[in-house]
């Protein structure tokens, strides 16, 4: 899928059902040269990764970027190695602010490229109860329901 310059690369689908997504940002990613390869040969696992402060800082866990195939023995050994986002001093005082609150939490929504550059897409969220989780399972059946009835009569 491509949109103006970006190029999805992998999304984390999960995010939408274990959270409520209530502010999001976009952060550079700072990476050894063949993690972007493999970022752009769409080697990416966005599935259990989140972000942490430390130092100051916003870091990348456990987002896995498979090594590159073609690259030499200098290139990245350690699929899950931490990773440096790249914000703004202000976006990142916000997010440190919303951390400290009782039960939000950083992941990452979104991995893509934007002008040749990868970008991750990071989202204050609020884990969901179960019941939170039943609600969104029956509103969206049905709203699909009410679809496939507008489709019937016409």
């Amino acid at each position: 899928m491509k949109l103006q310059g970006i190029k999805i690369i992998a999304k984390n689908r999960k995010a939408q059902h274990e959270y409520f997504l209530e502010e999001t940002f976009q952060a550079g990613l700072v990476l050894m040269g063949s993690e972007i390869k493999s970022i752009r040969a769409n080697q990416v696992n966005l599935g259990d990764g989140f972000v942490q402060e430390r130092d100051g800082e916003l870091w990348l866990y456990n987002v896995h970027i498979t090594p590159y195939s073609q690259g030499s023995y200098a290139g990245h050994k350690d699929p899950l190695r931490p990773r440096k986002l790249l914000l703004h001093k202000k976006e990142i005082r916000v997010i440190r602010d919303r951390i400290r609150e009782r039960g939000y939490t950083i992941i990452p929504t979104m991995i893509y490229l934007q002008n040749g550059r990868a970008k991750v897409e990071i989202a204050v969220a609020k884990g969901k109860k179960l019941y939170d989780k039943r609600e969104t399972i029956g509103k969206r059946d049905a709203e699909r329901e009410m679809r496939r009835a507008l489709k019937n009569d016409y």
